[in-house]
């Protein structure tokens, strides 16, 4: 599974001038982490913390995004998401996303029209799974992990990704409590030109399966909720 993060532009550019405005929002140099073995055993300690063999297990994922608009029923075992946005059903195959499918009740789609429904919701589904499931990608193919001094004394998880998704390069900082538990991260990400902005991840819901999902996180002014979130078997 890849990843993006690609929130609207109305809502970047709301807390963006609602932050510049108020000052709460200062840009912060990407930090400097140490790699290695401790960087390693602190991303491990997280995943436990949120019970990541369950998580594993967890076959099928459904929540929405875009307040609503973007609908998700994921069949991890399998590799195949079913995606409604607007008029369109993509049976969008992540293993294969040539041989996903685009129902629309407007007809018939030629084959250019069919990639480019189909690439923009693989683009959809890297943004806004990003947004579910994120702290369980810390070791995921293209990732380094560091350990980042925190003012407070504490240790910061930085995890960059070097490959994958629509926009590599990106880096997050990840803001644990005592036993590893996320609270938060800050980003630098391609598609916010501040960098550390700030977002939540303290509204946890325990899934049926027993995985830990967010139902929404909080970037200054702006919610961002997940929807009805599920988790089963």
């Amino acid at each position: 599974m890849k990843r993006i993060l690609k929130i609207s532009g109305v809502a970047v550019g709301t807390l963006l001038l609602v932050g510049l405005i108020f000052g709460w929002i200062l840009h912060e140099p990407l930090p400097k982490g140490a790699s290695g073995a401790e960087a390693d055993a602190l991303a491990r300690k997280m995943l436990e913390a949120l019970n990541y063999d369950a998580y594993k297990s967890t076959r099928y994922l459904e929540w929405s995004f875009q307040g609503g608009r973007n609908h998700y029923q994921w069949d991890k075992e399998i590799g195949v998401c079913s995606v409604q946005w607007e008029d369109y059903t993509v049976q969008l195959n992540l293993v294969h996303p040539e041989q996903s499918t685009v129902a629309t009740s407007e007809g018939s789609l030629s084959p250019t029209e069919s990639k480019k429904i189909i690439d923009k919701t693989l683009a959809y589904f890297n943004n806004d799974s990003f947004w579910l499931v994120a702290p369980y990608k810390v070791f995921d193919k293209g990732t380094s992990r560091s350990i980042v001094r925190l003012e407070e004394g504490r240790q910061g998880l930085l995890v960059s990704y070097s490959s994958g998704g629509t926009t590599p390069g990106d880096s997050y900082l990840w803001l644990l409590n005592e036993d590893g538990f996320p609270n938060a991260y800050k980003m630098w990400v391609k598609i916010i030109p501040i960098g550390g902005i700030q977002a939540t991840w303290d509204d946890w819901l325990v899934t049926q399966s027993g995985a830990f999902l967010p139902k929404s996180h909080q970037l200054g002014p702006i919610t961002l909720h997940m929807g009805e979130i599920r988790g089963y078997n």
